[in-house]
C-alpha cells in the first residue's frame, strides 16, 4: 500500500523551513521559492499546503507559537506542584528570549512576522489577538501570585505584567551581542526579585518629645 502523506507533519516541515531562511538569510528572502528549497520539495509541493505566501507565515507563526508554548510547559513541569509563580514567569520569560536554537528561531520568527503585520491587515490581527493572549496569560500569574500573598497587595498587575513583558525587549540586544545570556538572566532574576519582595523597611522612630528643665 503507498504510504499515507501526513499532512500536518508535511506543513510542519515547511514552516521549519521558512524559520531557518528567516533566521539565516531575513525575512526578505522569505518567497515561497526559497522555502521550497530550503524544504527541498518543489515549489508546487508547497504551494500545495499553503496557497499563498501570507498564509505560509501564519501557519509557521503559530507553529512557533506552539513550540514555545511547549518549551514553557515543559519547564515549568519541573517546578513544584504547585510552581510557585515566579518560577513560572521566570519560565515564561527564559523561552521568549533567544537563549538556545530552538527559542532563537522562534524569536526571529516573530520579529518578522511583526514587521510583515505592520503591513498585512490580517496578519497584523492575528499577530495582535496572540499577543493579547500572552499577555492575559501573564496577568492571570500576576493577580493570583497577589491573590496569594506572593506579591504585595498595593502592586497594579497591569502595570506589573507591561513591566515583565518589557523584559522581552532584551531579545534585540542579546541578538546584536550587546549583552550576553548572563547578563539578560540577571536582569530577568532581579526583577522577579523585586517583584515578589514584601518586606517593608522599618519606619525611622520618631524622636522622643523634648523634656523641659
Amino acid at each position: 500500500m503507498p504510504k499515507q502523506v501526513d499532512h500536518r507533519e508535511r506543513r510542519e516541515a515547511i514552516a521549519r523551513a521558512l524559520w531557518r531562511v528567516v533566521e539565516q538569510r531575513g525575512m526578505a528572502h522569505a518567497s515561497v521559492r526559497e522555502v521550497a528549497e530550503e524544504a527541498g520539495i518543489s515549489h508546487g509541493a508547497v504551494q500545495h499546503y499553503f496557497a499563498t505566501r501570507a498564509e505560509m507565515l501564519v501557519f509557521a507563526m503559530d507553529f512557533a507559537s506552539e513550540q514555545t508554548s511547549q518549551r514553557v510547559a515543559a519547564s515549568v513541569g519541573k517546578l513544584g506542584d504547585p510552581p510557585h509563580p515566579r518560577d513560572m514567569l521566570r519560565a515564561m520569560l527564559v523561552e521568549m528570549l533567544p537563549l538556545h536554537d530552538d527559542a532563537r528561531a522562534t524569536s526571529r520568527m516573530s520579529a518578522a512576522y511583526v514587521l510583515e503585520a505592520l503591513h498585512d491587515a490580517n496578519i497584523h490581527t492575528r499577530a495582535r489577538d496572540g499577543l493579547k493572549h500572552g499577555r492575559d496569560l501573564v496577568k492571570r500569574i500576576v493577580r493570583q501570585a497577589i491573590k496569594e500573598g506572593h506579591v504585595s497587595a498595593d502592586r497594579d498587575p497591569v502595570t506589573e505584567t507591561t513591566l515583565l513583558l518589557a523584559l522581552t525587549g532584551l531579545t534585540p540586544l542579546l541578538e546584536l551581542t550587546v549583552i550576553s545570556p548572563r547578563e539578560a538572566l540577571a536582569a530577568i532574576d532581579q526583577h522577579l526579585d523585586r517583584l515578589f519582595s514584601r518586606s517593608v523597611s522599618a519606619p525611622t522612630p520618631a524622636a522622643p518629645p523634648a523634656r523641659g528643665r
